[in-house]
């Protein structure tokens, strides 16, 4: 029973510095290689449209426009 006590807070510790890691890098995550693309369903993709450069676009645009950055925004316009 030990060993299954040790393994599960292994695993957490690992998680968990994985996991502040992300937050400490404070960058986008990125996928691996595949995904949409691999399966060709890019094109299917509701809030970039194909474009994988759309959530940089939009940065921009909101900084150009000094704008304050929102927490979110209407991907569908």
């Amino acid at each position: 029973m030990t060993v299954f006590i040790f393994a599960f807070i292994a695993m957490a510790l690992i998680v968990t510095g994985m996991a502040v890691g992300a937050i400490v890098q404070n960058k986008p995550l990125k996928g691996s290689c595949g995904g949409l693309n691999a399966l060709g369903l890019k094109e299917g993709c509701e809030i970039c449209g194909g474009d994988d450069d759309a959530c940089k676009k939009e940065q921009e645009r909101q900084q150009r426009l000094g704008e304050a950055p929102d927490l979110a925004y209407d991907a569908t316009r």
